[in-house]
């Protein structure tokens, strides 16, 4: 009855938070786990493991989705382009001189040859009419024959060649026009590209990629708690250290103070004659091992309690105070609920983070299985440059180009590469599932021997406070009779050690249940 007490008075003062006392801090268990969780490195760190396979699963996630990017680009160059010779300029753009010179020259030997027929036309006329007396006769003298004559041979007929018309400049202009174009300024090159890519089918690798990410994440979950776990049973060792250290320090006030005591009562015995001074060096013995028990008890209870300041977080030389520190009595722990194997393996961080290894490592074959396989992917683009290309390379963004296809990828040969890596994966799962299996072996084993432990730790409990009892009851028997005189001091020494050593074992006895409670619910997979 008296540990149900105990019990629920500990229920009350784990549920407030943790006070200031005028010793210092008062903390309960669950404050120490608080503060100890929130400072603890390696929890820090298994956070931080979390929160990247998060983004781990988030990144591969985003394959499901297209890729969008813009891409631009800048060029300078020292040297401009040509797409014809130089020669080949020079003449493009004097194209409307060299015509106009051949023209000329066209219409001057036409001139020519025109004045040379006329001549030698009239020539023969001239003949003809003379060689003829009829025709001499009635033409010679005729005026309106001489007029005739006249004006034929007043025509120049190089004056043909004014009659050409003036092409050099238009010609010019257009050669000079075209050798322009076929001169475009690159100099200074732009060009900006929108490309978006979709995947259609790649083996079902995106798939399994989710599938690991998301299993990775759970991984990190189970190691977290594997760390939490950790971090819970150090905290309870110090915790309860701290628990059984002051209890035993108390003890050895009460011890102490007893004997000193009975080293005044033996004093005025023996002024009255009715005790020797061997009696007195016997409890003065006594009194010292006690007073040295004590100094024990008390230096090994400020250590212990620097060990759990630097547990939680707290500078070492920081005065705290457990609320179990005040209890008659070691509080005694629920009795574990039975769990089947099946639970503990499903709540053990060890055998889920074993078989998520296993299931990971499956994942991971079948990506890589799916790397031997084809991928189609839907592409499409849309590009501008300036200079255009599309638009007779003029400086202007107007006009760009929409591109769109499929694009299909077919491993051909790559030395048994894919195959290897698949077949290294197939074997790493294997291995996690065979260290698996392992695990739950001893993890039943860890189970059955600690829910014996638990049950010896509970017998002890009761054994030492039934012992207890009768060591305080020959105790106090002892000294009702050595007061009375007719019990010797070296009886009444006996019985005070003999109580001694029954409440320190039931302290040991009550610590070594908790600590039996703590480790069970740990291989049970409790502590989350």
């Amino acid at each position: 009855m008296k540990r149900s007490v105990a019990f629920l008075l500990t229920l009350t003062l784990c549920g407030s938070a943790w006070a200031q006392s005028p010793q210092g801090r008062t903390l309960t268990l669950e404050d120490c786990h608080q503060m100890a969780v929130e400072q603890s490195k390696d929890l820090h760190e298994a956070r931080l493991q979390k929160e990247m396979a998060g983004y781990d699963r988030k990144i591969a996630l985003a394959n499901y989705f297209p890729s969008i990017s813009a891409t631009g680009a800048y060029l300078y160059n020292n040297r401009d382009v040509a797409l014809i010779s130089d020669s080949q300029s020079a003449l493009l753009q004097n194209a409307g001189t060299l015509v106009q010179g051949q023209l000329n020259s066209a219409m001057t030997g036409a001139s020519e040859q025109l004045s040379a027929a006329m001549t030698q036309k009239m020539t023969q006329l001239m003949t003809a009419i003379q060689t003829n007396p009829a025709l001499a006769a009635e033409y010679m003298g005729s005026p309106m024959w001489q007029t005739i004559l006249n004006m034929l041979q007043g025509v120049d007929p190089s004056s043909l060649a004014g009659l050409v018309p003036n092409v050099a400049e238009p010609i010019n202009a257009i050669g000079a026009d075209i050798d322009k174009t076929l001169h475009p300024d690159l100099h200074n090159i732009w060009a900006g590209a929108i490309m978006v890519q979709q995947p259609l089918f790649v083996g079902g690798k995106i798939l399994y990629s989710n599938q690991m990410a998301s299993l990775a994440e759970d991984l990190a979950d189970s190691k977290y708690d594997m760390a939490y776990a950790d971090v819970i049973l150090d905290v309870d060792q110090a915790y309860w250290q701290i628990i059984s250290l002051s209890n035993k320090k108390e003890l050895a006030e009460s011890y102490a103070s007893l004997l000193h005591e009975m080293q005044q009562d033996v004093e005025h015995a023996i002024a009255a004659g009715v005790a020797t001074e061997s009696d007195a060096l016997q409890i003065r013995v006594k009194a010292n091992e006690a007073d040295m028990m004590l100094t024990k008890a008390t230096n090994g209870l400020s250590l212990s309690k620097m060990l759990l300041c630097k547990r939680i977080g707290l500078p070492l030389d920081t005065d705290i105070t457990l609320s179990d520190e005040q209890l008659d009595m070691i509080p005694e722990p629920m009795a574990p609920v039975d769990k089947s194997l099946e639970d503990i393996y499903a709540d053990r961080p060890e055998t889920r983070s074993l078989d998520l290894a296993s299931r990971i490592y499956d994942k991971k074959a079948k990506v890589v299985r799916a790397d031997m396989m084809p991928t189609v992917a839907a592409i499409g683009a849309y590009t501008l440059t300036n200079p255009n290309l599309y638009n007779g390379l003029q400086h202007s963004w107007q006009g760009g180009n929409l591109s769109v296809g499929v694009m299909v990828k077919v491993p051909i040969f790559h030395g048994g590469e894919q195959l290897y890596r698949y077949r290294k994966a197939k074997a790493e799962a294997q291995l996690y599932q065979t260290q698996l299996d392992d695990a739950k072996e001893m993890i039943n084993l860890q189970v059955s021997q600690q829910r014996k432990l638990m049950g010896e730790a509970r017998e002890k409990l009761l054994m030492s406070e039934s012992n207890l009892s009768s060591a305080e009851e020959n105790l106090r028997k002892a000294m009702v009779g050595f007061e009375a005189g007719v019990v010797p001091t070296q009886t009444v020494l006996g019985a005070q050690t003999a109580w001694l050593s029954a409440h320190s074992e039931c302290i040991d006895a009550g610590i070594e249940l908790q600590m039996a409670a703590v480790k069970l619910n740990q291989v049970e997979g409790k502590i989350k």
